[in-house]
C-alpha cells in the first residue's frame, strides 16, 4: 500500500485520499458510480471544513478514492467547487452526486444523514465538489 501510494504521488503531485462513505456497502456502491460516470460530485456541510481546512476541495487537485480497506480504487480530479444552501440544491446538482434519481428523495436522505451526523438546518450551507474520473486503478 505504501509503495503504491508513493507511485501515485509521483504520477499525481499533491494528491490526497478520500473515502466516499464510511459504510462498506455504500462506499463500494459510490466508487462504482464514479467509475461508471453516474457520480460526478461530492459534498459536505461547509461547517465540516472549519475543523479540517486542509480537506477543503480545490480546483485542479487530484484525490485517490479508496475502498473501506484503504485500497486505492480511483483517481478523481476536482474541476469546480461551489457553495450552495441545501434548500437551493437543484435536481442537476443532486443528480450529479449519484445518490438519488429525484430531488425530493435526495433532500429527504440528506436531511436524515445530517440529523445523524452533527445536525441539520433547512438553510445550511454545503460545499459541492464537482470532479472527473482520471484513472480507474483497478485496471492495473
Amino acid at each position: 500500500m505504501i509503495e503504491e501510494m508513493e507511485d501515485l504521488q509521483e504520477t499525481y503531485p499533491c494528491v490526497g485520499t478520500v473515502r466516499l462513505h464510511d459504510n462498506k456497502v455504500a462506499c463500494d456502491r459510490l466508487n462504482r458510480l464514479v467509475h461508471s460516470g453516474h457520480k460526478t460530485a461530492e459534498y459536505n456541510a461547509l461547517a465540516y471544513y472549519d475543523n479540517q481546512p486542509n480537506a477543503m476541495p480545490k480546483v485542479g487537485r487530484c484525490d485517490i478514492a479508496t475502498d473501506r480497506q484503504d485500497v486505492s480504487t480511483l483517481v478523481i480530479c476536482t474541476n469546480s467547487v461551489e457553495r450552495i444552501r441545501i434548500c437551493d440544491v437543484s435536481l442537476g446538482i443532486a443528480f450529479a452526486t449519484g445518490e438519488n434519481s429525484d430531488l425530493d428523495g435526495w433532500r429527504k436522505d440528506q436531511k436524515a444523514f445530517f440529523e445523524r451526523n452533527g445536525g441539520f438546518e433547512p438553510e445550511m450551507m454545503l460545499l459541492f465538489e464537482h470532479f472527473e474520473l482520471v484513472e480507474n486503478l483497478a485496471d492495473h
